[in-house]
């Protein structure tokens, strides 16, 4: 955060906003280093600062955010401490939280969920837009009790004014433009709120246009190595949103709408079909025409509901809800391919009860219904109905230098299945050679039910007045999703055949023939028993937080390689893949088949995050983190990161702000089966921003240097990392106009 963002003053403004539900836009203000952090957690009802908070959160705001925002969420957030990028090349990335992602980590929009496909495939974007964001907020560890039983790995909360409630006596903004040269991306976007005492409105909108990627190292696509550019990694995407509050002594009311469209590519997604034959001449443009884009349309409608200073037992009732209309389609050789589509609705509504006992807190309830479906030739889930109905409670209280926090989640949850899809896909295993026998059985899923209760217990220890020790204990029940009981099918960007819980492989009589089966057992519920250990020191020179966890998940499901790969509707070994690839060459790829299999595990680890102040103008930031993660057989996970350590130096004056940076990834050694070691890296960037007035409206230019050794680095936890190194050496240029 450069000299010219006031922690404080961010704070303060933020705190404004939360108290009515929302977080205010801030103005670059001159900033004193000496004072404690006060951030407000937005996405708890009780609206917590980072040092009354039992589990570790980050919250990245002001010029901080802006110096991070990036195409992707999780390229946005992947130098948070305990946070790193699933990285589906530049164009697809979510979170991943100590260790943990896809329907383990919730991502949220004003506490409410993003609503979808993301935590289905690496491949599918977040449709949630950073760079009109006022704050994001990291939650590590288990969220469940507000969030939803998904939520045991973490939340990434995004928030911005689309639903307005402060009152304003004038209006105010922000203009910015950036420029990438790794990409050619040009971004504009634009933040405007305005308003009075009673009526107040917002209005954002932003422009990303990006080309292919330019890369240090090469790409292996299709057995081919293309260097310079990562094929098909462009983004064409706009979006805007347009909302309306009102507010009286006691009550506001706002809403909003959403929507956002983005045409991305998708590295490593495309086909060769085997009847089509071309000349030498035509086969770089055939190659062109058969590369897959995916095509994101999404309708979001918000809705607030507050009422507070109440007399009787609630001060405060507060009601949320969102309704989301979400489709994105994947478009080969010009026609849609497959379709995925979700349509959701949210709603939560809660009530701030008085003090019993010295007891404060708030008591809730939250519904949930998604209708998803996914249509065409690359479709690997069925069709989906899901149903959740939760009541949580959460208590605080303080006694001396000691806040006790505690609450508990009952959630009821439902989903049905469309069997009809499984119909074709037997047609598709059927063995032309072979008449039907008795592996050819009817595969029909009854609807399946899960009733999770999570329950969590903390107390924040206040050491001094800047300085705490916390712990918590969380007990997370997660109800399977749809995709890790159904998923049976091709997902050709990730390269290969994945399988739900819902199914397993037998082996037959005769020698060499292997089936996809029923499995008649159904999934279990995941049960985490998290400890989280926090310290968290804010003095006049020194800012310091340290966390240790420990998270010990029963019936943990994972996607394993199982060693066999498909082909063509037939499943082969290992073995039998070899004998194979000597006697012939194969025209159609052999993907290797993935299953969703459940296992006791252990995930635990270490984040630290360190600012020195060495004097007003030259301060050093440092974070480091290791997540390890292993079954209790033994084995470790697939696709887990490995440990980093990062710093920055940083140099303020009154008009400009410049510093220099580098983050270490060490190598990954800690494999799977079937996993490839990772080789370490370092990522050197610098920045350079200066300050100056027009027409009494503060003007920030930039410049920021990333990847400036231009080293060739992968991520190992992407399922396409030999496809897609991180991007080359780039400089950004681009201002910041706030009104």
């Amino acid at each position: 955060m450069s000299h010219h963002y006031s922690k404080l003053a961010i704070a303060t403004v933020i705190a404004l906003g939360v108290s009515t539900g929302v977080a205010a836009q801030t103005k670059p203000i001159q900033k004193d280093e000496q004072e404690i952090e006060k951030l407000v957690i937005t996405s708890h009802p009780l609206n917590p600062t980072i040092l009354e908070s039992t589990t570790p959160v980050s919250i990245i705001a002001g010029e901080n955010l802006e110096s991070r925002i990036a195409p992707t969420l999780g390229e946005t957030l992947k130098n948070v401490p305990g946070v790193h990028s699933t990285y589906f090349g530049p164009v697809s990335s979510s979170p991943i939280i100590r260790g943990l992602d896809g329907p383990r980590v919730k991502i949220l929009q004003n506490s409410l969920d993003a609503s979808d496909a993301s935590r289905v495939g690496p491949d599918h974007a977040v449709s949630t837009e950073a760079a009109n964001a006022t704050q994001i907020e990291v939650l590590r560890g288990p969220a469940t009790l507000l969030y939803g039983s998904g939520a045991i790995g973490g939340v990434v909360n995004i928030v911005d004014n689309r639903l307005p409630v402060q009152r304003r006596d004038e209006i105010e903004g922000k203009v910015s433009y950036l420029h990438d040269s790794v990409s050619s991306e040009d971004l504009f976007n634009v933040n405007v709120d305005g308003g009075n005492d009673t009526i107040m409105w917002h209005f954002d909108a932003f422009d990303r246009e990006t080309e292919d990627y330019s890369i240090p190292g090469s790409a292996d696509i299709d057995g081919t190595e293309d260097s310079g550019k990562l094929d098909n990694s462009f983004i064409d995407a706009n979006g805007f949103t347009a909302g309306l509050g009102w507010a009286s002594d006691n009550a506001n009311v706002a809403f909003s709408f959403g929507q956002l469209d983005s045409d991305y590519g998708v590295p490593g997604h495309s086909h060769e079909h085997e009847e089509d034959e071309h000349d030498e001449d035509h086969d770089e443009e055939e190659h062109e025409e058969e590369e897959v884009f995916a095509s994101l349309e999404q309708d979001r409608y918000q809705f607030l509901v507050d009422f507070h200073d109440l007399d009787g037992f609630f001060s405060e009732v507060k009601f949320r809800s969102a309704y989301t209309d979400y489709s994105h389609s994947e478009i080969e050789d010009g026609a849609i391919g497959t379709t995925f589509s979700n349509e959701s609705i949210e709603s939560r509504l809660w009530g701030k009860h008085r003090s019993i006992n010295g007891w404060e807190g708030v008591i809730g309830l939250n519904y949930t219904n998604s209708d998803f479906s996914a249509l065409g030739e690359e479709a690997f889930t069925p069709a989906s109905e899901s149903d959740a109905f939760a009541l949580f409670v959460l208590e605080e209280k303080q006694v001396d230098d000691l806040l006790f926090q505690m609450g508990f989640r009952y959630e009821k949850s439902d989903i049905s299945v469309d069997n009809s899809f499984f119909e074709s896909i037997e047609d598709d295993h059927a063995d032309e050679d072979h008449d039907e026998d008795e592996h050819d059985e009817e595969i029909f899923f009854d609807d399946q039910s899960y009733s999770a209760l999570s329950l969590s217990a903390g107390v924040v220890w206040s050491i001094q007045d800047n300085a705490t020790l916390s712990f918590n204990y969380a007990r997370s029940e997660r109800a399977p999703s749809s995709a890790e009981i159904y998923s049976n099918g091709l997902h050709i960007a990730t390269g290969t055949y994945e399988l739900g819980a819902g199914f397993d492989i037998e082996s037959s009589d005769e020698a060499g023939e292997y089936h996809i089966v029923q499995n008649l057992q159904e999934p279990e519920k995941e049960v985490s028993n998290n400890l989280d250990l926090t310290y968290h020191f804010s003095g006049e020179s020194v800012e310091a937080t340290f966390s240790i966890f420990y998270n010990q998940i029963d019936d943990y499901l994972f996607q394993e390689n199982t060693g066999f790969t498909y082909e063509d509707g037939h499943i082969h070994s290992e073995g039998e893949e070899e004998e194979l690839d000597e006697e012939h060459d194969h025209e159609d790829e052999e993907l290797a088949i993935y299953l969703f299999r459940q296992q006791d595990a252990d995930i635990y680890g270490f984040e630290a995050e360190i600012d020195w102040h060495f004097t007003e103008q030259i301060r050093l930031e440092t974070f480091a983190d290791i997540t390890k993660a292993e079954l209790t057989t033994g084995e470790n996970l697939p696709r887990i990161p490995p440990a980093r350590i990062g710093f920055g130096l940083h140099f303020d004056s009154d008009y400009w702000h410049a510093e220099v940076g580098a983050t270490y990834n060490a190598k990954q050694t800690d494999i799977a089966d079937y996993e490839t070691e990772t080789a370490g890296y370092t990522l050197v960037n610098a920045a350079f921003n200066y300050y100056t007035d027009v027409a009494d409206n503060e003007l920030v230019l930039f410049v920021r240097g990333n990847n400036l050794l231009d080293k060739e680095a992968r991520v190992h936890a992407s399922f396409i990392k030999d496809v897609a190194p991180l991007p080359g050496r780039s400089v950004v240029l681009g201002a910041r106009l706030h009104f």
